[in-house]
């Protein structure tokens, strides 16, 4: 797995300050544009979630919100703009709003259009979703999601980590009511690259989760012949069996999870 997959599947390691908030600027491409511009008409809008995610602010930090938005407004170019955009995302990532953290990374992304700045959109709008009881935000989080998901592959196709979080958009995103579509792209991307580790224990980790054991497992042993010592593929090889109940075969690979 590269060093990018892993920032991206590994959604607690993000760390705006370090990956993401520095870069050079690249022009839109139009579809991209046309893309987000229909999302916004047709979703929950962030203004709709700004001002009463505001109010909630600590006065120190809503003083300095204040502040950025208004070198924002006055930013003359986009170097200017992306490094007050990124100043926001941090801020309200910080403040646990993943959601409205993601809006700004978008507006980064919108300038960018680079194919980390995509998938740390996504990413963080993910992180919105999963954390928010409000099926409004959740949608518009998983909208959201989506278009960065796809921004990224058009960038880079050959990124499965990108394939594979934009099918659990499809997958977690209840208020579509059809996750069959997203394990059916997993399927798909599983055809195209067989031997693709991330998207092997992926499946397997969803075929944990309805209690399909052996077919996790063997999905598992493609992922450990390719890679031996993948840890989440040991890791959940080790929960494969242990709900075939067999603890002997459970153990051997238990070793690996905790190394």
């Amino acid at each position: 797995m590269t060093k990018l997959q892993t920032i991206i599947v590994a959604i607690s390691c993000l760390l705006f300050a370090g990956l993401y908030f520095g870069g050079d600027t690249k022009p839109e491409t139009q579809d991209i544009v046309e893309k987000t511009r229909a999302l916004k008409a047709t979703s929950t809008s962030i203004e709709s979630i700004l001002p009463a995610a505001k109010s909630s602010l600590p006065v120190d930090t809503s003083a300095i919100v204040s502040g950025i938005e208004k070198d924002l407004r006055a930013s003359q170019n986009d170097s200017t703009k992306v490094e007050s955009l990124k100043k926001l995302a941090g801020i309200w990532y910080d403040a646990k709003r993943a959601d409205i953290s993601g809006y700004y990374a978008q507006e980064v992304a919108n300038i960018l259009n680079t194919e980390d700045s995509w998938a740390i959109t996504g990413t963080t709008y993910m992180i919105g979703a999963r954390k928010t009881e409000e099926m409004k935000i959740k949608e518009f989080c998983f909208d959201n999601a989506k278009i960065a998901f796809e921004n990224a592959i058009s960038i880079n196709p050959e990124n499965y980590s990108h394939k594979v979080n934009l099918a659990l958009c499809a997958i977690e995103n209840t208020s579509e009511g059809n996750p069959m579509k997203g394990i059916l792209m997993l399927r798909d991307y599983n055809k195209e690259a067989p031997e693709n580790v991330l998207v092997l224990t992926t499946l397997a980790r969803l075929a944990i989760q309805t209690n399909q054991f052996d077919k996790a497992v063997e999905r598992l042993n493609t992922a450990i012949r390719v890679e031996p010592d993948n840890k989440k593929a040991n890791c959940l090889m080790v929960q494969a069996y242990d709900g075939l109940g067999n603890k002997e075969k459970a153990a051997q690979f238990a070793a690996k999870c905790i190394n």
